[in-house]
């Protein structure tokens, strides 16, 4: 019976091995190359993680079996063994189930946001957008829809719930096609150069605003948001768990981190300092200049902070009557917002974006403000 045990022990010594290539490849320079490497696992790399654990698991119970189970020991020492295999055995099995629980989260940092983004993050065009490819067919209306993952539709099983499809079926497929240029992240200088180098004209450009527009240019600018950093409150081992592990990450991305108070004290900050408002507003000058050259109608959709609708109002006023000033229709929604019940209004407990209830609600908003001009 020793010389199973032995066996076992070296064949997990091998396992090992396998262990640090699988879990620690950039300790050793090694990289795994695949669409979302190296922040996230494609499904064969969890596969290969899966095949790992179970391999584990029938040497931890082989040596039990013939170290405890066979040679029926007793005393303290095989009574910590007997519970503790049990402990582990459960933990090496949740850990396997989690590697396939997808959950969106605010942006795709956590494990199960990676699995919900390789899940359900179709299509994507050729252009890289989370959309149907381009085809610019003549004799439609084109309609440009660009914004950040509330445009996109993070958090959304379907592209179909989005606004932006939404919409194109208000509008009627045979008349326009809408093409949706979301892109998470993004913020108004992203957004212009992208319409600037997207390749159909357009008849109608909505940019969808969210709040935190304002945020890159408001670093640039020298404000500084605290603890916002992923993972920012774990350090040591802790930290290497936490990042590497499927439970734990999971566990990890359940309990609130940065407080959104603390965000929203750096985005009023931003609205109110003018040096970085107005450099704001040169950014959103360049989508103006856009849409005056190209002659295209153009509507911009307010999205607010989902809970905090007054003060979201507050803070992007001064965007708001900007647009205003250069022809743009602004469409918001706050007094729509506030009939829908909170928690209806996202997608999700671990996810603000806005759900398919919201998004309908903008659809039908941006219908109405079309139809009447």
């Amino acid at each position: 019976m020793a010389s199973k045990i032995v066996t076992s022990l070296i064949r997990i010594l091998f396992l090992g091995v396998l262990f640090v290539f699988l879990f620690y490849p950039d300790r050793f320079h090694v990289t795994f190359d695949f669409p979302g490497a190296p922040q996230s696992d494609n499904w064969y790399i969890r596969l290969t993680k899966t095949f790992f654990w179970l391999l584990i698991v029938i040497e931890i119970l082989r040596i039990f079996y013939y170290g405890i189970v066979k040679t029926k020991a007793k005393g303290l020492v095989a009574n910590i063994v007997t519970i503790s295999i049990p402990l582990i055995i459960t933990l090496i099995f949740l850990e396997i189930i989690f590697m396939y629980v997808p959950q969106s989260h605010e942006g795709v940092l956590s494990k199960a946001s990676q699995i919900w983004w390789e899940k359900y993050w179709n299509p994507v065009n050729k252009l890289g957008y989370h959309d149907k490819e381009v085809t610019g067919q003549s004799g439609k209306k084109q309609v440009l829809v660009v914004g950040d993952s509330f445009a996109a539709g993070h958090g959304l099983e379907n592209v179909s719930e989005r606004f932006s499809d939404k919409l194109e079926e208000k509008l009627g497929k045979s008349e326009y096609t809408v093409y949706n240029l979301g892109v998470s992240g993004a913020d108004t200088r992203d957004e212009a150069k992208r319409l600037e180098e997207f390749p159909v004209k357009p008849d109608v450009i909505v940019l969808q605003y969210f709040p935190n527009d304002i945020e890159k240019v408001g670093r640039e600018k020298g404000l500084s948001l605290s603890g916002a950093a992923p993972y920012g409150d774990l350090k040591g081992p802790m930290a290497t768990l936490v990042k590497r592990f499927y439970l734990p990450n999971f566990i990890y991305w359940q309990l609130p981190h940065t407080a959104f108070s603390t965000f929203e004290k750096f985005v009023q900050t931003a609205y109110t300092d003018t040096t970085v408002l107005n450099a704001h507003l040169r950014d959103l000058s360049k989508m103006v200049a856009y849409k005056d050259s190209t002659g295209a109608k153009m509507y911009a959709v307010f999205i607010p902070f989902l809970f905090q609708l007054d003060k979201s109002a507050a803070y992007t006023k001064p965007v708001e009557d900007y647009l205003r000033a250069h022809g743009v229709t602004v469409v918001t929604l706050n007094d729509g917002i506030a009939k829908i019940p909170e928690k209806d209004r996202v997608v999700g407990k671990n996810d603000g974006h806005g759900s398919a209830i919201l998004n309908g609600l903008i659809a039908d908003r941006l219908f109405d403000s079309m139809k009447k001009k």
